[in-house]
């Protein structure tokens, strides 16, 4: 469990009560426990429970994206899913349903469960994407991976009211610090001792202890730990955001932008990916009777909003909307003094119409005036997405405290009383432009970390490819094959489909290389590279595992189809010849066919059973296909 310490989790268990699976869902967990437990019995044991049935299917149709038809039926929501992302399904589900209150004053436990949803759907989204986890596994883990707040809340409800009071009362403390002070435990690290309890790998329990403070965990940067920790975090954030008051959103989304840089992931790839989660959110919330609501398009809140250009920070473009010409001539004057650039507009409804167009910074507006008062006008602009960022003062001869309030609730942003007193609209003028000044500065803060999140996914992304490709053939190479592999492996053993390997080896290549130079070596490779590709299909991923050996693995394929495939591609080969000066050089290929059977534990088992098979084709006299499971093809 590497830094996780067990020995207080057990302290901590022998304390109260911890949450934990009920009913049906504990009868699903104790079956799938069960080595001898089918599908069908697995079936039957789900199917008294029609709420967990929709859901089961709903998540199987989530990872099931762009099939020629959709999941409709338990046993096939069961094959796609696997038995332990149904373990873990029963698990979440069981727990949202009986955890949604309790007596913990300081918790809020609706929050909670919205949060975790939307850190479920966000987690399996990018998990689609970054193929760290399996997706349908990634929900489950995104669901639970805050699952310790909830068990704090639920074991010492007045001991972690008063925590949460004191964390709420001073935000600069570290909550982390005042749990383990008060519990022996944080409650990241209970979250992930929980999962370990409940039997999930520690490839999920690792990052779910380190998610809230990544950069210590000590984790390689660009391994699939990394990719997984950095997905949790990122999909912890996209809760965030989504939960976070309109005004806070924001500011969280710079650092938004940096995580995903992490995963190489810019705003082009991540603002609809959130936008997406964001829908999907409000699907499963439908369903699962857990808070939601609409949430605008992530650009609006990645983006500065347009029309101001950028660094001019003193100068400002004002629009003084009054049916009075003298007042406006006034308030012109002293605008036009201070350095700033006047607009001017004769009534509210032309005030709105050029506020649209002209996209000042701070507008003065007389409360009074014909065909549309100015706090209608500035009801209508905070309606729009341009309005929502002006400042707007109004002028009002109006000194009635619920007046005022109407006013502030309206979206005014301060007031100055009639008769105008120059020196004071000075003043609150002045007030005005220095929140526009921080507005603007905030925004180009923002659209620089945007521009370096850009550059850095996009320098990411480029070294994560070089770490995958051998440079000269440009295929995948072994550390690619290594987790591609895993993912194929996972995908064959949980729907009980077939998988092959191909261990190729060009004949003679020393020999090659000795005799006619690297060049002509390197030449050869491509060459043969060239022709392997012409006898693969789509789904089939050929690797070159280093020097002049390659693999092809090959899902959904039985040993005949396998043996048939290495065929093709050996003559395929053998047809071709490379030209060194004045000379043709034959080349040929050995090829060892392995598919998974019940004695393979990995992939590892799998491979040298292909290696094998390659032995004894170069037994056979070489350019022939031999497998220890079906006859030589020579």
């Amino acid at each position: 469990m590497g830094s996780i310490d067990l020995s207080k989790f057990d302290q901590i268990k022998a304390t109260e009560d911890l949450p934990s699976p009920k009913g049906a869902a504990l009868a699903i967990i104790r079956l799938i426990q069960r080595e001898d437990v089918s599908l069908g019995q697995l079936a039957n044991a789900v199917k008294p429970d029609p709420a967990f049935v929709g859901r089961l299917i709903k998540a199987a149709n989530g990872i099931n994206v762009g099939a020629r038809r959709s999941i409709a039926s338990v046993q096939d929501a069961l094959i796609v899913l696997g038995m332990p992302a149904v373990k873990s399904l029963a698990l979440g589900f069981s727990l949202l349903s009986h955890y949604r209150s309790g007596s913990c004053t300081g918790f809020d436990y609706r929050r909670f469960w919205s949060h975790s949803l939307v850190c479920a759907v966000a987690l399996q989204e990018l998990t689609l994407r970054t193929r760290a986890a399996a997706p349908e596994e990634a929900f489950s883990v995104g669901l639970l991976c805050n699952i310790g707040q909830l068990a704090l809340a639920t074991m010492f409800p007045a001991d972690y009211s008063r925590v949460l009071d004191q964390g709420q009362v001073d935000p600069e403390c570290d909550l982390l610090e005042i749990e383990r002070q008060a519990f022996v435990m944080t409650h990241n690290e209970l979250s992930a001792a929980l999962l370990h309890e409940w039997g999930l790998p520690k490839a999920f329990t690792e990052p779910v202890y380190h998610h809230e403070q990544p950069e210590l965990s000590g984790i390689i940067d660009g391994s699939r730990p990394y990719r997984l920790l950095w997905s949790l975090v990122l999909a912890n954030l996209i809760a965030d955001i989504c939960l976070a008051p309109e005004e806070g959103r924001r500011a969280l989304t710079a650092r938004l932008l940096l995580c995903g840089s992490r995963l190489s992931l810019d705003a082009d790839m991540l603002n609809p990916l959130c936008d997406k989660v964001a829908v999907e959110w409000a699907k499963w919330a439908a369903m699962l009777e857990v808070g939601a609501h609409a949430m605008p398009p992530f650009e609006e809140l990645s983006l500065p909003p347009k029309g101001r250009p950028a660094g001019a920070f003193d100068r400002m473009r004002v629009m003084v909307v009054d049916d009075d010409a003298s007042m406006r001539a006034l308030i012109g004057k002293l605008l036009e003094k201070a350095g700033h650039d006047v607009i001017e507009a004769a009534n509210g409804k032309q005030g709105l119409e050029m506020a649209l167009d002209q996209r000042p910074q701070m507008m003065v507006v007389d409360w009074m005036m014909p065909e549309m008062t100015g706090i209608e006008m500035t009801r209508a602009l905070r309606q729009t997405k341009v309005g929502r960022g002006i400042y707007i003062l109004v002028l009002t001869s109006f000194e009635e405290e619920d007046r005022l309030v109407e006013a502030f609730e309206s979206g005014v942003d301060d007031f100055v009383a009639k008769p105008v007193n120059p020196r004071i609209l000075s003043a609150r003028l002045h007030a005005g432009q220095r929140v526009v000044m921080l507005q603007q500065e905030i925004e180009r803060d923002r659209e620089e970390i945007r521009r370096f999140a850009a550059e850095l996914a996009v320098t990411n992304r480029r070294l994560q490819e070089a770490a995958l490709t051998d440079p000269l053939t440009l295929l995948p190479n072994r550390r690619f094959a290594s987790e591609r592999f895993q993912q194929e492996w996972a995908a064959a053993a949980r729907g009980g489909r077939p998988l092959a390997c191909l261990v190729i080896d060009i004949d003679e290549f020393k020999k090659i290389n000795d005799t006619h130079g690297h060049d002509v070596g390197d030449a050869v490779l491509q060459g043969v590279v060239a022709a392997l590709k012409k006898g693969l299909r789509a789904q089939d991923t050929l690797v070159r595992m280093g020097g002049d050996e390659f693999m092809v693995i090959c899902p959904d394929t039985a040993i005949e189809a396998a043996m048939h495939c290495g065929e093709r591609l050996r003559r395929l080969v053998e047809k071709d010849r490379i030209r060194a000066g004045m000379a043709d050089i034959p080349d040929t290929i050995s090829v060892g066919v392995a598919v998974r059977d019940g004695d393979m534990a990995t992939p590892d088992a799998l491979i040298k059973r292909a290696d094998q098979g390659l032995y004894l084709a170069k037994q056979a006299g070489r350019n022939c296909v031999a497998s220890p499971q079906a006859p030589l093809i020579k």
